[in-house]
């Protein structure tokens, strides 16, 4: 699904679930023989910078992006912006990768697996916006005192093995003393549609990206007892990455786009949950006021959004660790490789 820069075409419905790094490196594998694509290289155009970008969700939880679109930042910096949905990280680096779309916004994991499975125009992140994750624990009933241990024997619809949600909730576990093996963890839900099945009865508890998390409150059929987000600690949670050839033939676009991005932060950071839910209100026609003041207030309010955008080493073996401890990662990668603070660190001057 494409939407134009004004953001007024119809948002997506939510997160699908990512895919786990066996199913990404076997993709990538295919693609990098079969060197499909007909976009890399093109560079900057005339009369405006053309810029496709693939996001793996269209989620309140990247609201400063959606704040630089609707406050026309990227028209600002000469960039023609055309968003497209991916709903997944396997869709989305699939489309970087075959040059269908030239930045891709996803979860950084997803470039450490396309690397290790040899791709040679591998996907370099150059600016991280989230930094905590961007889901909660949802329990049947009200929980006044919640605590983690509290899982041990539960029924909890949880995510996808190798994706990001499931391999945080995983670490927040394995912080608090207890074995993932200890709780039920349900993996065979589509993600879109925990929710759904825990209003239908399925599960103790479910972990939920928002709206969801909000709306299964609003209905009664469940309450946020816990964020991963603040439970977690500060994680690389999604950023922007491109093709390294990408990076190298189009500095002046990719610059560009980092400045409106940053712009996009500084807003955030300096308004009121109020504000950034009216600005960014034509992203999600279907959602009321009241419930996109109260989502975004919450994503505010744990610290959601960095600063600037530069990526740094420290949150970049954060994230292998956490691949490491859910047994995903092969080898560590190096985050010279795969990182570049370049037009991050320009955009926060």
């Amino acid at each position: 699904m494409e939407k134009s820069a004004t953001g007024k075409a119809a948002a997506g419905k939510g997160f699908r679930k990512k895919t786990g790094a066996v199913a990404i490196a076997v993709l990538v594998f295919g693609l990098a023989l079969a060197g499909c694509g007909n976009r890399d290289g093109a560079g900057d155009k005339g009369g405006g910078k053309e810029v496709v970008l693939n996001e793996v969700a269209h989620s309140i939880f990247y609201a400063p992006m959606y704040v630089a679109i609707e406050k026309g930042y990227f028209a600002e910096e000469g960039i023609n912006l055309t968003l497209v949905t991916g709903f997944g990280a396997d869709k989305t680096m699939t489309a970087v990768l075959t040059d269908e779309a030239d930045i891709g916004f996803m979860g950084s994991e997803s470039t450490i697996y396309t690397y290790v499975g040899g791709t040679e125009d591998y996907v370099v992140n150059f600016a991280q916006l989230t930094q905590r994750a961007g889901n909660f624990l949802v329990s049947r009933e009200p929980i006044e005192n919640f605590s983690w241990d509290m899982l041990v024997g539960k029924d909890v619809l949880g995510g996808r093995a190798g994706g990001m949600p499931e391999m945080v909730f995983e670490y927040i576990l394995d912080k608090n003393g207890i074995d993932p093996a200890q709780v039920n963890i349900d993996q065979s839900i589509d993600f879109g549609s925990t929710a759904a099945a825990f209003s239908g009865g399925q599960g103790d508890f479910t972990v939920e990206f928002e709206p969801h998390g909000t709306l299964l409150e609003q209905k009664g059929d469940g309450y946020v007892v816990a964020s991963l987000g603040k439970d977690s600690g500060y994680v690389p949670y999604t950023s922007f990455s491109a093709k390294k050839s990408y990076l190298e033939k189009n500095k002046d676009t990719v610059q560009a786009f980092t400045n409106a991005l940053q712009k996009g932060m500084d807003y955030v950071r300096n308004h009121t949950p109020e504000e950034i839910a009216q600005v960014i209100a034509p992203q999600f026609p279907e959602t009321d006021m009241e419930t996109l003041t109260a989502i975004v207030a919450r994503y505010y309010e744990q610290d959601t959004w960095k600063e600037n955008l530069v990526f740094q080493k420290d949150a970049f073996d954060l994230l292998q660790n956490i691949l490491d401890d859910a047994g995903v990662l092969k080898e560590r990668v190096p985050y010279e490789d795969l990182v570049t603070v370049e037009f991050a660190e320009k955009a926060a001057k």
